[in-house]
């Protein structure tokens, strides 16, 4: 071996949830672990996540919350390392944190305090982390050889932790997928995960000047669907509704949003001598949904006539307003890489790669896309842990 060449039993690439998460849990067992994060701080998308009150996990974690070609990979890793170890972990280090609706937990404070305790969990289990160390080339030859800007390291096991494409602006890039291709192994096609939609230039026209405005709906998309707010932006629809649906949603394809979930909207208009006009149709679906967006609505989507056979055509598209959107906003909104590295090339267990011994992938770089919500986060810990039991 050259002189000046350092060698390790383990290097991670990525100093994010993920790659921390195994470093810790690898260095907790004696391994000699190394972290290298090409940007110059440690967890930068942990900052920014959760609004930078970071969403730490989800109580209602299951295999059921993620998207994937193998819906039963996760399984596995989330049963090794649950949503009560990772609380109880954020206990251990004083962190305050609360639940929010829907099972998920932040932070009081905020976003930092996990990546101190993080940083304070690697040192005290003797794990080295670099940042701002450029990958330039990796090769195998028995071990693992890296060309980095900090010069040649080797190591018996390489954990790839290095996210996906979303967020470009924090440094995300598409690193982790060419190490799988260079080593052989398959990636499932990625695309935005957790993104808001893009109106075509028509319903541009007809909805954007409503920007701001927010409704509780269900979002369905083939045979998924999600209760939660939408919200009109200046380009298209956002909130957790649409988020969520985005993941599963492909170009081309409709959306549909119950805009009164388990209303009878329009009942009131049904009675003997009522009012049956658009106004009085608005008014009856304001107890629904904002005001402007009822009156637009109405204008966009009259019945054929006022009869009773009318308004209940009326009702019935009120539950499913169908939108096909133009596409997304894309990896620079996308809170997430849907797609990655496929499952069927690594061991459930370990992470490890099938084809390569000592070569794993963990975190947003595997095909694995939980929910909004902190299940990404969780997803992140598990597969770390997972894989730094192993190395």
């Amino acid at each position: 071996m050259s002189e000046g060449v350092e060698r390790w039993d383990a290097i991670v690439l990525g100093a994010g949830a993920a790659g921390l998460m195994c470093a810790i849990e690898a260095g907790r067992r004696g391994r000699r672990v190394l972290v290298l994060d090409h940007a110059e701080r440690i967890g930068k998308k942990i900052l920014i996540s959760g609004g930078g009150r970071c969403n730490f996990t989800n109580i209602h974690c299951r295999a059921e919350n993620f998207l994937s070609a193998n819906p039963h990979f996760a399984k596995s890793a989330l049963a090794r390392f649950t949503p009560a170890e990772m609380i109880a972990m954020v206990e251990r280090h004083g962190i305050r944190y609360h639940e929010k609706t829907l099972g998920q937990m932040f932070c009081d404070h905020s976003a930092q305090d996990v990546v101190t305790m993080l940083a304070r969990e690697c040192a005290e289990a003797g794990v080295a982390v670099h940042a701002g160390v450029r990958v330039e080339r990796v090769r195998r030859d028995g071990e693992f050889v890296l060309a980095t800007s900090a010069g040649e390291l080797r190591a018996a096991a390489l954990v790839v932790a290095t996210g996906g494409l979303s967020i470009p602006k924090m440094g995300a890039t598409g690193f982790g997928y060419e190490l799988a291709t260079q080593f052989g192994l398959k990636n499932v096609e990625c695309r935005p995960g957790l993104v808001p939609f893009v109106f075509s230039a028509e319903d541009r026209e007809r909805w954007c000047d409503l920007a701001g405005v927010s409704a509780e709906v269900v979002a369905r998309a083939g045979r998924q669907r999600f209760r939660e707010k939408m919200l009109v932006t200046h380009r298209g629809l956002s909130g957790p509704a649409v988020l969520q649906i985005s993941s599963y949603w492909r170009p081309g394809e409709a959306v549909e949003f119950d805009l009164a979930p388990e209303r009878d909207v329009l009942e009131p208009l049904l009675a003997k001598n009522a009012r049956r006009d658009a106004g009085a149709a608005a008014a009856a679906m304001r107890g629904a949904m904002p005001a402007r967006f009822a009156e637009r609505w109405v204008a966009m989507h009259p019945p054929r006539d006022w009869t009773n056979h009318g308004l209940a055509e009326m009702e019935l598209r009120l539950h499913a307003w169908r939108v096909v959107p133009a596409g997304t906003e894309g990896y620079t909104k996308a809170e997430v890489t849907a797609g990655g590295v496929d499952t069927a090339e690594l061991d459930a267990k370990t992470m490890e790669s099938r084809r390569v011994p000592g070569l794993y992938f963990i975190g947003e770089v595997v095909d694995v896309t939980g929910w909004l919500g902190g299940y990404n986060f969780q997803w992140a810990w598990a597969s770390g842990v997972s894989a730094g039991r192993a190395v």
